[in-house]
């Protein structure tokens, strides 16, 4: 008899700066059969990024032409650049039995919530609001403007915290690591029964 079996989707969001790549790189290679789904994005490539690594780059008008043919599960405004995610990074592996782990944002899980009723959102929270603000101005990827925009976003994405399944506080990124490892090997043991 064939595994019927579907696979789950794992959401993790907050706000930009809060550790959520980090915590993903930490915690993805001790969850068998779970991949993580790349985003789309209209944002420059960094000089270290790699097409289909770290995002799908697409041009404004692809990115919209994609949105008309609905491509996306989710897709968002963040500044000046779009994100999303393809429904292609989602629904084949799910189908397959792999779970799907999405780095999004706030709005992103909201969609997804829509979408995949069952879908497991997890929030990773910053210490403060002020050590959120440190790790974007040292990160030094973003002009003084574009900081201080993130952080007004941020702001708004700290008092959705509460939609969420679970929230993880990334004060020290061991522990963070571990706590978000346990949520989400306890969330599929028990599916699984």
């Amino acid at each position: 008899m064939p595994d019927t079996r579907r696979g789950r989707l794992i959401v993790i969001a907050g706000p930009s700066g809060v550790g959520k790549g980090t915590l993903i790189a930490e915690v993805l290679p001790r969850l068998p059969d779970t991949v993580l789904a790349r985003s789309a994005t209209t944002r420059l490539r960094r000089q270290d990024e790699v097409q289909g690594r770290e995002y799908y780059f697409l041009d404004p008008e692809e990115f919209e032409e994609r949105i008309e043919q609905e491509e996306f599960v989710e897709h968002v405004q963040y500044g000046a650049n779009r994100y999303g995610t393809l429904r292609s990074e989602v629904e084949g592996h799910l189908s397959e039995g792999r779970s799907v782990m999405l780095e999004i944002e706030v709005e992103g899980a909201r969609n997804i919530r829509r979408l995949y009723a069952d879908a497991l959102l997890i929030f990773i929270a910053p210490p403060s609001i002020e050590e959120l603000s440190r790790r974007l101005t040292d990160r030094n990827t973003e002009t003084d403007a574009e900081v201080a925009s993130r952080m007004e976003r941020a702001r708004e994405e700290l008092a959705a915290q509460q939609e969420f399944d679970y929230i993880v506080i990334n004060q020290d990124i061991n522990k963070a690591a571990d706590d978000l490892y346990h949520i989400i090997e306890t969330e599929m043991r028990e599916a699984a029964d």
